[in-house]
């Protein structure tokens, strides 16, 4: 197998345009095409479906996509591992994160190895809770650092801090006057929510019908930014986590009140790809944000200081 050649492939997929991918490779686009024609014709099918927008994946690129992503990560990291045998970790580590979830633990991260592991890389890509399991799922990241709703970890996920859930409302609203609110006031209470599938609708319904409460969700957007501008304008709430209140750059215009009876907690959890093997570089890079967390600062629950 060409490995050059899967990169492309890798590279055109993730791109969705041979255009772009030219671009990143200092050519022209009608060598990318001839290239991937060529090693369509050595699978002995089509691995894109060329569109007016670019190039989609065929069922059967589909297919074979996360084998060659888990085959190109094994193949790059064999001179890695020869290295490793004398405890150097070194290569690319792909991680996933909330948009909200870990600035502070990514820089403090890539401080750290920048110091102590010079020759390990990190490649940081953001994307909500299904996206991240979807890319984890399929091998496009090492590892992700996202929320989980069930207190015990399943499938090897490391918890790294607890955090609580807020009623977002507007500055003067009298619902998110007070530090706490009560989860029966959700009740037919108009909500600005994430876009199935997600996690976290999953918990809030579950949980709500625990406690006979009806949902009434008249906004649905993945959009952070939206979700809180829209609260600003009155009417509307939003039910987050005080790292997305925290950031947010209207916050002076919002109100957060901690929900309560029953508690909503989220856990930041690590998690791991099922696919490849877990190099020396990536146990690393785990240790590291292990440790991080444990010294507690970049993953604290920050003050958010939204009440009047």
């Amino acid at each position: 197998m060409d490995y050059a050649a899967w990169k492309l492939f890798i590279d055109a997929a993730e791109l969705g345009s041979l255009s772009k991918v030219a671009a990143a490779y200092g050519t022209t686009q009608p060598h990318i095409s001839r290239q991937i024609g060529e090693l369509e014709r050595q699978c002995g099918g089509r691995l894109f479906q060329r569109t007016g927008r670019g190039v989609v994946l065929t069922e059967m690129g589909q297919r074979i996509a996360p084998m060659v992503r888990a085959w190109l990560t094994s193949t790059a990291q064999l001179a890695s591992d020869i290295q490793s045998t004398a405890g150097k970790p070194i290569g690319l580590v792909r991680i996933g994160i909330l948009p909200s979830t870990a600035f502070p633990l990514v820089s403090s991260l890539y401080e750290h190895l920048r110091e102590r592991y010079p020759l390990v890389r990190l490649s940081v890509r953001e994307g909500q809770g299904s996206q991240l399991d979807t890319w984890l799922e399929s091998g496009m990241v090492d590892l992700a650092i996202l929320y989980r709703h069930n207190p015990i970890p399943r499938n090897g996920d490391i918890y790294l801090a607890e955090t609580s859930s807020y009623l977002i409302g507007p500055r003067g609203d009298s619902l998110t006057a007070a530090s706490t609110v009560p989860f029966a006031a959700l009740h037919n209470l108009p909500l600005a929510t994430f876009c199935r599938p997600n996690s976290w609708r999953d918990r809030l319904d579950q949980l709500s019908a625990e406690q006979g409460v009806t949902l009434q969700v008249v906004v649905e957007a993945d959009s952070l930014t939206m979700q809180m501008r829209i609260v600003e304008r009155g009417g509307v709430y939003s039910i987050l986590g005080p790292y997305a209140i925290a950031s947010a750059s209207n916050r002076e215009q919002l109100q957060a009140s901690r929900i309560i009876l029953p508690a909503m907690p989220r856990y930041v959890a690590l998690a791991m790809s099922p696919h490849g093997e877990m190099t020396l570089a990536c146990r690393t890079v785990m240790t590291v944000i292990v440790d991080l967390a444990k010294a507690g600062a970049d993953l604290a629950e920050p003050e958010l200081g939204l009440q009047p």
